[in-house]
């Protein structure tokens, strides 16, 4: 605890209660950041890793214009950045796994699954948010509510902002032995987030990852919710950055380069706490972006090649019409099922099924489930593209 008392960028309080998981009493002290600074200090190298971080991110907004139809790679984005940002918190689910359960009975899916899923839900219902009204708690507590609803992490105050002391460290050690304790409920937590809030919506002369970096630092040290923090924290890094215009869809898969290394990640951000200076964590920061803004734009190019490979064969077989439209979905839709097809072509289920069966013909789908019933089809090449981005 001596090493928070000395941070130049917060506090610590004492707290104290009952931890209702060991059955024990404690009594120990919380950190609460200051609000976030006006501007910070940074090291030249730092500056030259923002800078090839934002051209990375601007080459990759250009390049999903050369879509026709961009807004196809939101789902298996979205989908690839749950499976990843659940499993930095120890929920881990087969990317297959996950795109199946949209053609699978919620009852048939793993809780780790459905637990992926709500992040899905989440996540696409923050888009439609943040094109109405601007990032704020009210958002967020709505966002956490799907986040939680259902697992592990669902309790009487989801939905809002958390009314019990939480801590942060190994599971089952108590809060006196943890890592970090974030500020206690009540009026510093509720001032820390008003803080916060107000700081993310004033416009201020910094640069876009600079202020996403140091917004994504804060949310997680004031920790304002019981459960699903750090996804939704990583979540509040797209929705900054289509605020801000710099993506237009939220095609940018963080947590696919941090969740490998948590380590670093956690201690980056334990860093700011106890020493106050920001600059290795918007460095750190930087390279996650640049990594993950290259690996998109190279995985944009390869399903445009293979859209266009699909679009080949089937003109050299003289295809036309609704199949040739579903393969050309199939870079948004790797698995799925003849209902799938049929909502995406718009024609008839005998048609869509029709256009499947001719698929699987020329190889571009192949059935999944070996039954009669229920059938699910995947799209290999589109499937492993997606897979290893």
């Amino acid at each position: 605890m001596e090493r928070f008392r000395k941070s130049p960028i917060g506090r610590v309080v004492p707290v104290s209660g009952h931890d209702a998981r060991l059955d024990v009493r404690y009594d120990h002290f919380a950190y609460v950041p200051h609000p976030l600074p006006e501007n910070v200090e940074l090291s030249q190298s730092t500056y030259f890793l923002l800078s090839e971080a934002d051209r990375a991110l601007g080459g990759l907004d250009a390049k999903t214009g050369l879509l026709p139809n961009p807004r196809l790679l939101v789902r298996p984005a979205l989908t690839k950045e749950a499976v990843a940002t659940s499993a930095l918190e120890g929920t881990f689910a087969p990317l297959s796994d996950v795109l199946e359960a949209d053609y699978v009975k919620p009852a048939h899916t793993s809780s780790e699954v459905r637990e992926v899923r709500n992040y899905i839900d989440a996540a696409i219902l923050s888009l439609d948010l943040i094109a109405r009204k601007p990032i704020c708690v009210s958002m967020l507590s709505e966002l956490q509510q799907i986040l939680v609803h259902g697992t592990r992490g669902d309790s009487y105050d989801s939905g809002q902002l958390r009314e019990r002391q939480v801590c942060i460290g190994d599971e089952g050690l108590g809060i006196e032995d943890s890592r970090y304790v974030p500020p206690p409920p009540g009026d510093l937590l509720r001032q820390g987030m008003d803080d916060w809030e107000k700081w993310v919506n004033t416009d201020r002369d910094m640069p876009l990852l600079v202020k996403a970096a140091l917004a994504h630092y804060q949310f997680e040290a004031l920790h304002p919710f019981s459960d699903g923090n750090g996804r939704l924290g990583r979540l509040v890094v797209t929705l900054q950055l289509i605020q801000a215009e710099a993506l237009e869809y939220p095609i940018l898969n963080l947590s696919t380069w941090l969740e490998p290394r948590r380590n670093s990640y956690i201690d980056h951000l334990l860093e700011v706490t106890t020493t106050g200076d920001f600059d290795p964590w918007v460095a750190f920061f930087a390279k996650a972006v640049k990594a993950r803004a290259d690996v998109a734009s190279e995985t944009i190019s390869r399903l445009l090649e293979i859209r266009q490979d699909f679009l080949g064969i089937l003109q050299s077989q003289g295809c036309r019409g609704s199949i040739v439209n579903l393969a050309g979905d199939l870079i948004g839709y790797p698995i799925l099922d003849v209902g799938g097809a049929q909502a995406l072509t718009g024609v008839s289920y005998q048609s869509a099924n029709s256009a499947v069966a001719r698929l699987v013909e020329l190889g571009i789908l192949a059935e999944v489930t070996g039954r009669n019933y229920g059938r699910v089809f995947r799209c290999e090449r589109v499937f492993n593209a997606i897979a290893d981005a």
